[in-house]
């Protein structure tokens, strides 16, 4: 079995964001000559997370107001007598998860029709890391 690692770095312009990171993962893929076998995408902090689902403005959108509906910025947050005001932020990347596992077939990855890999930013506007570690043979 052979293992490849990437690390990619955000730096989004607005406090949330959703970015396409499909092609970034097919070239993990590409540089780690695996041919079976799977791809685990991971942010690496707890205010971001990484979802599959369809690249289609209007779900992104209703993706992102349904976060805010159920995890809404306000300003009483137990979280936030630590200083941070980012409590929001931590719920929305509980609800979307840090990670997805990707299948690697015939060195492709094995997606849907319409499934593309998503990184989503809650709290951004500073560097945040995701790695992408391609396993198989």
């Amino acid at each position: 079995m052979k293992f490849h690692t990437k690390y990619l770095t955000f730096q989004t312009k607005k406090h949330r964001e959703y970015i396409n990171i499909t092609s970034e993962v097919e070239q993990a893929l590409q540089e780690s000559d695996i041919r079976e076998g799977m791809i685990l995408v991971s942010a690496m902090h707890i205010t971001a997370a990484v979802y599959v689902n369809d690249a289609e403005s209007g779900l992104i959108q209703d993706i992102d107001d349904w976060l805010e509906h159920l995890a809404p910025y306000q300003s009483d947050y137990r979280h936030h007598r630590t200083g941070e005001t980012n409590g929001d932020s931590h719920l929305k990347s509980l609800l979307m998860h840090h990670e997805v596992i990707v299948p690697v077939t015939n060195g492709r990855l094995d997606l849907g029709p319409w499934q593309q890999i998503y990184y989503a930013e809650f709290d951004g506007q500073r560097p945040k890391r995701l790695i992408i570690k391609v396993m198989g043979a």
